[in-house]
């Protein structure tokens, strides 16, 4: 819903909305489509002036963040409790793995636990997708389990837990198994999440890759040999204004067909990528679409024969996955699959923006880790296994101590999911790590 802010009956008009709301007790609004690329910092702003003077507290939230970055976070995060930072977050480890990029920024720019609307305000990760679920976008069903395996969503949860994101269960409460319930109330998660400081992503982890999926542990330094990470081309969405973006040219081959190509201006050897070219189509039935709109405009597609177009946005939310990427789906006349070709750019009639050909990490995904402390002195230390086969992660007590400023050198903890005890660690801290999964460490240094 939008409302014109800048009369005088649209303020009146959320007054009240927001005033019968408390009167009905309610705790929670999320305010949809006003931030990140849809952001209408009028409207999240008188929102916020009509909260705060009701008499009861209700937790302001902004939703959804495709696109959000800090910069336009930190206008919002002092006017609400908590706003969207991801794209849709669902039970595929894509949308997991793609969620730690975007937690090392918003933290790493301080926006966790700023002062918010009659309190705090934290960067929102998205819902935990698990136990019974529905597919995305059906509210009807069918359904089924969550599709993460129990190592998957043990990282999930702990990377939620180290960031400090709100922490809202996605799943059917009527359904909770003893597994799911496990994960959301693990005490350790919990006291990260509401009491931890000092949050961060930890760079000093190292990781070899291991033929064996049992944990083990090490505490002096190895040597360790690095892990490969390939880089693959995905079509990617930036600003035309971006110098990046010109590189496509028009080729006609021997049949007629055209196709739009981006040049590898670093490699004049690699095949280019290419779409197929053709007039956009005329409107379909239902689709108040007038032709005249479409002129000079075009379908991508993926082949000559297969009627799957290139477009800036699909029809439902973009998975934190699909931010900032295109997508193809059947060809259809909406302005999201309408492309204008001109100067060596490609700009998309619906969001404004350009196509670029983009290198992103791929295969293996890597190794993360994070830090952060607790309110009586612990350390939290987590490694992340994003590869697909167990990896032997370790990390130095030195440069552990160092990141947080800390003058102890001694150690001893445990690890959370498997309940092993390190007993008195030396040098560094070492354990095989599953394919997707984690390790939580709770570290004493004195």
């Amino acid at each position: 819903m939008s409302v014109n802010t800048k009369l005088g009956a649209g303020r009146a008009f959320l007054r009240s909305l927001y005033q019968q709301y408390a009167d009905w007790g309610v705790d929670f609004v999320k305010l949809d489509c006003v931030f990140g690329d849809d952001l209408d910092l009028d409207e999240i702003i008188v929102v916020s002036e009509v909260l705060n003077e009701l008499s009861r507290p209700i937790i302001y939230s902004l939703s959804p963040g495709t696109n959000a970055k800090p910069i336009i976070a930190k206008e919002v995060s002092g006017l609400v409790n908590m706003y969207r930072v991801t794209g849709d977050d669902w039970d595929t480890w894509e949308d997991v793995s793609a969620h730690f990029n975007v937690a090392r920024d918003f933290t790493a720019a301080n926006l966790v636990g700023v002062k918010g609307l009659k309190g705090k305000s934290w960067p929102d990760l998205d819902m935990l997708p698990l136990g019974w679920l529905t597919e995305a976008g059906s509210n009807d069903g069918p359904h089924r389990y969550c599709r993460l395996n129990l190592d998957e969503q043990r990282t999930q949860v702990t990377l939620w837990s180290m960031v400090r994101s709100p922490l809202i269960f996605g799943g059917d409460m009527r359904k909770l198994d003893d597994a799911t319930f496990s994960l959301l109330t693990n005490p350790t998660l919990l006291e990260i999440n509401w009491f931890s400081s000092n949050n961060m992503e930890f760079h000093y982890v190292t990781g070899s890759l291991s033929s064996s999926g049992k944990h083990s542990f090490s505490n002096h330094t190895e040597d360790k040999e690095k892990i490969n990470v390939l880089e693959t081309r995905v079509l990617a969405l930036r600003s035309c204004k971006d110098v990046k973006a010109n590189g496509w040219s028009t080729k006609v081959l021997d049949n007629n067909v055209e196709k739009v190509c981006w040049e590898e201006n670093s490699n004049k050897r690699k095949a280019p990528f290419c779409l197929n070219k053709r007039e956009a189509l005329s409107a379909s039935e239902g689709e108040m679409v007038y032709q005249h709109q479409n002129l000079g405009r075009l379908h991508l597609m993926v082949t000559e024969r297969t009627e799957l177009c290139f477009g800036a946005s699909s029809n439902r939310k973009l998975t934190a996955n699909e931010i900032s990427r295109g997508s193809f789906s059947r060809c259809r006349s909406h302005a999201n699959q309408m492309w204008e070709n001109y100067n060596g750019t490609l700009m998309n009639s619906y969001s404004g923006l350009c196509a670029i050909m983009d290198f992103v990490r791929a295969s293996s995904g890597g190794i993360r880790s994070w830090l952060a402390t607790g309110r009586r002195g612990e350390i939290y230390l987590a490694f992340f296994n994003l590869n697909n086969q167990v990896t032997k992660m370790s990390a130095k007590i030195s440069d552990i101590t160092n990141a947080i400023h800390a003058t102890s050198s001694k150690c001893s903890g445990t690890e959370v999911w498997s309940g092993t005890n390190l007993g008195a660690i030396k040098d560094s801290i070492s354990m095989s790590v599953n394919a997707h999964g984690c390790a939580l460490f709770v570290l004493n240094c004195t």
